[in-house]
């Protein structure tokens, strides 16, 4: 359980909607699964949930498919969501060996099994894209948002270039409660969203352009010297990150 999981479980303890016995056993669980399990290459974090709302998540890059196939069974074993980044076709192949259930999302390039378990989100998380080459980035963003219990909206290929593309959608950008913005080459577009909307903006600089975008280190800068307000930044490429602090902003009472 999470921590909303637990505090609503006190709540109908206090009320008197589940029984001593019942309370009794579902106690005994969550007490009886052991912080970690040791795998010898990885120690999967079983506690994960319970202390930060969601459990750990798995990034697939280094990592072969036997490794990433078995750190998923264990935590699916535990019956917790599974969620897996910058994975392979054929980590996903190894993946359904134990799990005949999980989904490959390609362009985002993560492996999910959503037991749709976590709470939903109070409002939508806008996930936008100045390109189509930034979609990688975005939708990583998007399946990550998406399987940590909230809604999301996709606004793709809406990049300073051609202004009228995004201004025709203020009424969506309005509507978000948070905005993830996925941006390269300059990183001008989380400025001028940021400019137009009164919540959290969440840059994303992406390793998208021409030499001197220097992989997407321009963008970055470009972002963190933002003059808009209401704007935060997360490394390079790092569409997961942008995901997890706005489904936390969104997930705020």
């Amino acid at each position: 359980m999470n921590r909303q999981q637990i505090r609503a479980f006190l709540d109908a303890v206090r009320q008197g909607n589940i029984t001593p016995e019942a309370a009794q056993e579902r106690l005994f669980q969550v007490l009886s699964q052991q912080p970690y399990e040791d795998l010898g290459f990885a120690r999967v974090d079983h506690h994960r949930n319970a202390r930060q709302g969601f459990p750990e998540v798995v990034f697939g890059q280094g990592k072969t498919p036997v490794q990433i196939a078995s750190i998923a069974a264990r935590i699916a074993a535990a019956g917790h969501t599974l969620l897996v980044t910058r994975a392979s076709s054929d980590a996903h192949e190894a993946v359904l060996k134990e799990l005949p259930d999980a989904v490959y999302h390609e362009t985002a390039r993560c492996i999910t099994r959503d037991l749709h378990a976590t709470p939903r989100g109070r409002g939508t998380i806008l996930i936008a894209a100045a390109g189509t080459a930034d979609l990688p980035v975005a939708e990583e963003a998007a399946v990550t948002a998406d399987v940590m219990g909230n809604t999301v909206d996709r606004l793709y290929d809406v990049g300073v270039a051609g202004l009228h593309r995004l201004l025709k959608e203020h009424a969506r950008l309005g509507a978000a409660r948070v905005v993830i913005v996925a941006a390269g080459m300059e990183g001008a577009l989380p400025s001028v969203i940021g400019g137009l909307v009164d919540v959290p903006v969440v840059a994303v600089p992406t390793s998208v352009g021409y030499g001197a975008s220097f992989g997407g280190l321009t963008a970055l800068l470009a972002m963190l010297n933002s003059c808009a307000t209401g704007i935060s930044v997360v490394n390079i490429d790092n569409g997961f990150g942008a995901a997890a602090i706005a489904s936390s902003i969104n997930h705020l009472d």
